[in-house]
């Protein structure tokens, strides 16, 4: 029964109720004298009766001045015989309760009435369970196969972590085949990824393929308002994955529930870390909870308490990475099963051009191009969509409307242009794919590069040859005109990022040496979000770290200067034909350039920026965006 349902139902109840208690005061007569037995009978005998109303011992009537009279009436066979002598109108009535419950609702219906009002009201501001007082009661669903059934089948481009999780499904299967050997089953299984790598889609393909009950809930729909009911929803939830062993326990975003404890400011938070207590009891306490396995995820694994990743409790802790160019040519693959792809579409053409994608993400680039093909009444999706929809998804929406003077699009295209001749004229960068003086998104202007290769290392001369194409824009910019716009915010921001990680972080200054300066962890003042760094080092030494900073960009500053004087007719062509066409593409690039050079074939024509990269000495992969946007609003 829907929610409106049974607000309707108990509305009608309140109604009849009112209707019925109306009508019971409406048949009840005015005043009426009551009068004992003998005086009825005088005034029988008088004839001053005209009326009365025989209803069992009850007899009720009307004296002649308009009176009405109630009186109670033993057994008597000589009454009606005198009546009628009398000449009086009788009338007769089947006797009933009318008068108890007439009594009973009018003493105990507003009490009801209050208690039932009550109870609804209850019902609608608790949100812990679908009846009242039904606080600690699980909010878990069990899924069924009929529920969007998953399999192995449909997740790609994480071998390694479903290799973990089919192994968890063979044990729930065939559990002879492990503890023969004396194997026991693992009682929690950690996913760990960054957002949209398929972690849920993962424990719903464990779903389908186990075979066993499958209990889903979020981390958040423990905790609420009164402290105690996440404890309790805990317990709930287990004693159902015990009835139905083997099962399979599945908490979303447990990172809601599993926060460190006692850390943040003002203490901890009693509820959550009840609820915390209660789950880490029931993983691994005294009673155990053999056939019930625990899949969690999290984005956050770094905020989780420590003696919930313990051995015992969360034996396996499967890391869901961003997928490289063979898993993304399989997920792109395993989204676009319903769409209707025309002939000239090369799915790993568009894998190699999307490095960094995690599977979300290459999910809503094939649902981008099939709603631009749609939107140009085409039957199936060409490669152009695919394009176009890159486009959109890494830059943004074009903004042909946007009004834009002379004199800025041309500080535009020279600063563009800047930043694709640099990349052009150095040895190592990585390749231009595209340059645009179309604003989409913030950006005035993009330039989009393509990484050869997917790099998970940066050395020392590359990271040069990056910030040299940062500047690019810039030195154009003073090269050309007489002032320097506030476009190269972004770009001068970068700029600073890389030169300092690579003075405190990475170790490569010869007069700071292969010392890192400045500890991530200075502060936990809300957990997993650090107030600052904190200084580990004397004012002097960061005297030299601010020195060492300044060194690397002014001489990289100065080499891209050079670079660009040398080769200002090739600039003045690039940013003439930007005005003219708008946007060039990597070969149209080299070829004016070097006019009259034969211009080589890039290795993938179809993929554009992103480039996924692993810094040096960081525990998390790092997507480090290609583009050089010129940010309007700096």
């Amino acid at each position: 029964m829907s929610q409106f349902q049974k607000n309707l139902a108990l509305w009608l109840v309140i109604s009849l109720l009112m209707i019925m208690l109306f009508n019971m005061m409406s048949q009840r007569g005015g005043d009426q004298k009551k009068i004992n037995y003998t005086e009825l009978l005088g005034n029988i005998e008088s004839g001053q009766v005209t009326k009365v109303v025989i209803q069992g011992s009850q007899i009720s009537g009307t004296l002649e001045d308009g009176t009405k009279f109630l009186t109670t009436a033993p057994p008597d066979m000589q009454l009606i015989p005198e009546l009628k002598d009398k000449g009086v109108t009788i009338e007769a009535k089947p006797v009933d309760d009318q008068g108890f419950w007439f009594t009973l609702l009018v003493s105990w219906g507003p009490i009801l009435l209050l208690i039932g009002v009550w109870i609804f009201f209850m019902r609608q501001m608790q949100s812990g369970g679908g009846k009242a007082m039904s606080f600690g009661k699980s909010k878990a669903k069990l899924l069924t196969d009929t529920q969007g059934l998953v399999t192995f089948k449909d997740v790609a481009g994480v071998d390694e972590a479903k290799q973990e999780l089919e192994e968890v499904v063979e044990f729930l299967k065939d559990p002879k085949k492990f503890t023969r050997l004396g194997g026991r089953i693992p009682k929690g299984v950690l996913l760990v990824g960054a957002p949209g790598t398929g972690k849920t889609l993962l424990a719903r393909s464990v779903a389908g393929e186990a075979g066993v009950p499958f209990f889903t809930i979020s981390g958040s729909d423990f905790v609420e308002m009164f402290v105690g009911v996440g404890a309790s929803r805990v317990r709930d939830l287990f004693l159902q994955g015990k009835k139905n062993a083997p099962c399979i326990i599945f908490i979303d975003e447990i990172d809601a529930v599993g926060r460190h404890r006692g850390a943040g400011l003002g203490g901890g938070h009693d509820e959550r870390e009840q609820t915390l207590n209660q789950l880490l009891v029931e993983m691994d306490g005294f009673e155990s909870n053999e056939g019930v396995i625990l899949v969690a995820a999290t984005n956050r694994p770094d905020v989780l308490d420590p003696a919930l990743l313990r051995p015992g409790r969360f034996d396996r802790q499967v890391v869901v990475p961003r997928p490289d160019i063979k898993g993304r040519s399989r997920i792109l693959q395993v989204h676009s099963r319903k769409v209707p792809m025309g002939e000239d579409v090369n799915l790993d053409a568009i894998a190699k051009g999307t490095p960094g994608f995690s599977g979300a993400d290459l999910a809503n680039l094939i649902n981008e191009a099939a709603l631009l093909a749609a939107r140009s009444n085409k039957t199936q999706v060409d490669n152009c969509d695919f394009e176009a929809a890159k486009d959109k998804v890494l830059m943004g929406a074009e903004r042909r409307s946007m009004v834009i003077t002379e004199d800025e699009k041309k500080v535009t295209a020279y600063h563009e242009a800047g930043h694709a001749l640099v990349s052009v004229l150095t040895t190592g960068s990585d390749p231009v794919h595209k340059v645009s003086i179309i604003p989409r998104g913030r950006a005035l202007g993009v330039t989009m590069y393509l990484p050869a290769e997917e790099k998970y290392n940066e050395t020392e001369i590359g990271l040069n040859i990056k910030i040299c194409a940062l500047l690019g824009g810039r030195i154009a910019e003073e090269m050309t005109f007489e002032s320097v716009t506030s476009g190269a915010s972004n770009d001068l921001e970068r700029v600073s990022a890389i030169a300092r990680k690579m003075v405190c972080e990475w170790g490569m200054s010869e007069k700071m040496g292969p010392l890192t300066f400045g500890e991530k962890e200075g502060g936990e003042v809300f957990l997993g979000r650090d107030m600052g760094h904190m200084k580990n080092y004397s004012e002097s030494t960061a005297v030299d770290i601010d020195n060492e900073i300044r060194r690397i960009v002014q001489e990289n500053y100065q080499k891209t200067k050079k670079l660009l004087s040398e080769h200002h007719p090739q600039l003045k062509d690039l940013a003439e034909a930007l005005l003219e066409r708008e946007t060039l593409d990597g070969p149209e690039v080299t070829k004016i350039v070097f006019p009259n050079a034969e211009v080589p074939a890039p290795v993938v024509t179809e993929v554009s920026e992103g480039a996924e990269t692993v810094e040096p000495a960081v525990d998390e992969t790092v997507v480090d965006s290609s583009s050089e946007a010129r940010d309007p609003d700096a």
